[in-house]
């Protein structure tokens, strides 16, 4: 199978059939072998009963409806289990992604050699002060601190080789930062192409400004775990060290000054660098004690879904 379309959505009953047909166009027009997995995340609309008439007519569309709105990241999750094809693409359901975009995708997979292909929505029809410029600084905030060099990290239109979707582990709210996750893997060969971006046709988006704060929030996450997320110790460890050093440093100062210096000066305990060293030493022990436990818990924990599939059209 050449490609896999994965595509998350939550209340498009408007755009479905509108996007399937699209897609199906376009696929059939370049001779694509192809499945469309729709990810129904908890909608409260019709969107499950039109995948369902569009899976019982047309052999490639598959569908996974969630119990409860589980968020992107778990639907994508889901997808890519269920996806099969040599190249994966995933867009939005609300007819923003052009699906004219996926031959040259596709050809940049196959015959460019890229791992992952992003997305960048250069010219946007959003709002520019609640959606483009917090976007310009998030992307900005996420180049500088994965090393990622991508224009737009949260644009649903992106392409995969099958390897990278089937190593990845996509939850929580990771869905913005995927390329990380693959650098992170180890797949190093990330592109990017500029992409048309349309005006949303039917409804209203799905998220607020508040997706902007969950998005740093996660950044700050990915940052640490890129980096210690397999060494825990590395950091709660150094750190632990350097409280308990300070810590010892003013206790031996306070023990030689009260029995050789200044024998009948005031009390230890009526001096403030016994509070510091007592605060540095439980502190220490504190970073210590959350290095072992993070190690530990690395070493029994185990990996599992965090969603509930109610139904799967396959």
């Amino acid at each position: 199978m050449n490609i896999s379309i994965v595509i998350p959505l939550l209340n498009e009953d408007e755009s479905i059939t509108e996007l399937y047909h699209w897609i199906a166009k376009v696929m059939q027009s370049n001779g694509f072998l192809y499945e469309l997995i729709f990810i129904d995340d908890g909608s409260t609309d019709d969107s499950w009963q039109l995948i369902e008439a569009l899976a019982s007519k047309h052999q490639e569309v598959k569908g996974i409806r969630f119990l409860k709105n589980f968020g992107k990241s778990q639907a994508l999750h889901a997808g890519f289990a269920m996806a099969e094809g040599d190249v994966v693409i995933t867009m939005d359901a609300d007819l923003q992604d052009n699906p004219e975009e996926i031959p040259e995708l596709y050809n940049l997979i196959v015959q460019e050699g890229y791992q992952l292909v992003s997305g960048w929505k250069k010219k946007r029809y959003d709002s520019i002060l609640s959606k483009n410029l917090p976007s310009k600084l998030f992307n900005l905030a996420a180049r500088r601190t994965s090393g990622v060099q991508l224009h737009d990290f949260n644009c649903g239109l992106k392409a995969y080789q099958k390897d990278v979707i089937k190593t990845i582990e996509v939850t929580g709210e990771m869905h913005r930062y995927i390329p990380v996750l693959a650098k992170n893997a180890g797949f190093n060969k990330i592109g990017e192409k500029v992409v048309l971006h349309q005006a949303r046709k039917y409804g209203t988006t799905k998220f607020g400004a508040e997706r902007f704060v969950r998005g740093f929030l996660d950044l700050i996450t990915i940052s640490f775990i890129s980096k210690f997320g397999k060494r825990p110790m590395h950091l709660f460890g150094a750190w632990g060290a350097v409280m308990l050093l300070v810590g010892f440093i003013f206790a031996a100062y306070l023990g030689i000054d009260k029995l050789f210096i200044h024998p009948d000066g005031r009390l230890i305990t009526q001096r403030p660098q016994f509070y510091i060293a007592l605060t540095a030493m439980i502190i220490g022990t504190q970073l210590f004690l959350a290095g072992f436990l993070g190690e530990l818990f690395l070493r029994s924990k185990r990996e599992g879904k965090n969603y509930i599939i109610k139904e799967v059209l396959d």
